[in-house]
């Protein structure tokens, strides 16, 4: 089972810090996060994930089991 980590704006838009989900690749994951979240599908968009710490950019690749995934929204500041 995955952990997925909500960041900032993907926090708000998802209306919960954190769940736990299984999906097999990062496409899957997104699909099952966004079936009832018509917003956070589109801040899905502009963010980034972590896998266990790790950019992952492949959305195709097999996500290891029991990973967590940090969606991360890009961030302003300075």
């Amino acid at each position: 089972m995955l952990l997925v980590r909500y960041f900032a704006g993907a926090r708000a838009a998802a209306g919960v810090p954190e769940e736990k989900l299984e999906a097999a690749t990062l496409d899957e994951l997104t699909a099952l996060i966004t079936a009832d979240r018509a917003h956070l599908a589109s801040v899905l968009t502009a963010c980034s994930f972590l896998v266990d710490g790790v950019s992952w950019r492949d959305r195709t690749a097999t996500l290891p089991p029991a990973a967590t995934v940090d969606v991360l929204p890009p961030f302003a500041g300075g």
